[in-house]
This record gives structure tokens, sequence and C-alpha cells, in this order.
């Protein structure tokens, strides 16, 4: 079951980081039906956020889709080369997202081996924010787009992640953002061998 649209109107983006650990990303491109559970989330507080795209309340055609109501993708190419995938979250107008950084694959291995090139299943599929959308096929035409659709969404998972398997660390890749790259907004499952590697 899809996750209600509700869900993402919450306005604690950091809550939202956290309890989207355990759920499972869904995309169905080009006839294709892949998933995987989500193991690793980053967090980004908009205006008030260093770190953000949205810092400072910067608006641009690329930023753009931020400001929209919780529950639509946001997804931007960064070296040119590797699309990400955020989930944007809050109300209209306050641009909050969280980043899926990596995945757990479940359905669509075989496709997934295709797009990234690989010959047989390593931990590495998918752990990374690029590396998950190389394997679902997510592209920056995506950005906009509403997750209560049928391309791309999120389904509840089997069970809660308690707060006792979550791991919290700074952000990857955020060094210009001063005082906070240091803050905890990178989520992770204990444990799980599907998180990206440590940086």
């Amino acid at each position: 079951m899809k996750l209600p649209a509700e869900f993402y109107l919450n306005e604690d983006v950091e809550q939202v980081a956290r309890e989207l650990l355990g759920s499972v990303l869904v995309t169905y491109i080009n006839g294709q039906r892949c998933s995987g559970i989500i193991v690793e989330t980053e967090a980004y507080a908009g205006v008030n956020d260093k770190a953000s795209h949205a810092w400072n309340g910067r608006r641009t055609k690329r930023t753009e889709t931020m400001y929209l109501p919780g529950g639509h993708a946001y997804v931007y190419l960064i070296y040119g080369i590797h699309s990400l995938f955020n989930v944007v979250t809050n109300k209209p107008g306050i641009p909050h997202a969280v980043l899926i950084r990596a995945i757990e694959p479940l359905e669509g291995i075989g496709t997934m081996l295709t797009r990234r090139k690989m010959r047989e299943i390593r931990y590495n599929l998918c752990a990374g924010p690029g590396l998950l959308t190389q394997a679902l096929a997510i592209r920056t035409d995506h950005s906009g787009i509403d997750l209560q659709g049928d391309t791309i969404w999120i389904e509840a998972g089997k069970q809660k992640t308690e707060a006792a398997q979550i791991v919290s660390r700074p952000r990857v890749g955020v060094g210009y953002a001063a005082e906070d790259a240091r803050l905890p907004r990178r989520y992770s499952i204990k444990g799980n061998p599907w998180v990206s590697p440590k940086k």
C-alpha cells in the first residue's frame, strides 16, 4: 500500500527521513517494476539549512519543485552524470526534502543489474544515491511527479524501523554548509549491508 499523501506533509523533515527507513521505493518504468527497501536517507531543512538547495529562500527553475506540496519527487543532476532522487516534504512553499541514499533490492533485480551493467548482485548495486537511480531508471525528467502516481511511489514496509535500529551521522558531500555540514541528518538502518560505504 502506498504511503498516504498526508505522510509527506509532516513539518518535521528529520522525522520523515527516519520514518522512510524500512519503506519500499517502487518504480514502474519502461514496463519494468523494480523496488527496494529504503535503508539510508538524508534530511534537508529548506531555507534554514545551508546544505539545502533552497537555503535562504533560493528559487531557481531546478529548485522550484522543492516548493511543491510534500509528496512530489525532486530529482537533480550532479557532476553532469548522476541523478539524485529526493522526496519533497512539508506544506506548499516550504522546501523541505529527503534524499534517498540507498536501498536494499527487492523486485526486478535482473533489470537493475542490466541497468547498472553488473553481472551479479553485490552490496554496491544500489548503495549510493546516484547508483540507486541508475538501477531504478529514475531521471531528472521525473522531477515534479506526484508520488501517488504509477511511475515512482513509496509503499509502507512490512514493519516499522524502531529508533534503536537507526544510526545518525553527518551528511555526505556538504562541506560548503559550514556548521550545518556537521548536523547528524543522515540516517541509516543499523548493521544493514546495503547502506552506502562510510565516508
